[in-house]
């Protein structure tokens, strides 16, 4: 199969290939081809969901380690809210979307799904 060959080659030539190589060489064009080849068979094979938006809010309270209650607190809305949020048991308005969105630095588009 292509995909499983194009996996191997792309192992063989990564200790080929670096910063100094010439872009031009055997070696970088015959990685970026094989690269291309797993990239695109990833992409309908294996395609990557866009995060609803509660696992947008539980993602991004875990990697800026904020409590539900702290993020509750800031946006103006009680902490079962905001569990209801993280929970997917509800979604929040678009005003408090955005005041989620400032909060915990994710832009409106991803939000939204976009």
């Amino acid at each position: 199969m292509q995909y499983e060959y194009a996996l191997e080659r792309i192992e063989d030539l990564l200790p080929l290939v670096n910063d100094e190589t010439d872009p031009g060489s055997k070696e970088a064009l015959e990685l970026s081809l094989m690269s291309d080849v797993v990239i695109e068979y990833e992409k309908e094979h294996f395609p990557i969901e866009k995060p609803s938006p509660a696992e947008l809010i539980e993602l991004a309270l875990e990697e800026k380690a904020i409590s539900q209650k702290a993020l509750a607190e800031t946006i103006g809305v009680s902490p079962s809210r905001v569990n209801d949020y993280v929970k997917g048991k509800s979604e929040p308005t678009l005003r408090i979307a955005s005041r989620i969105c400032k909060a915990l630095d994710i832009t409106p588009a991803a939000m939204m799904g976009l």
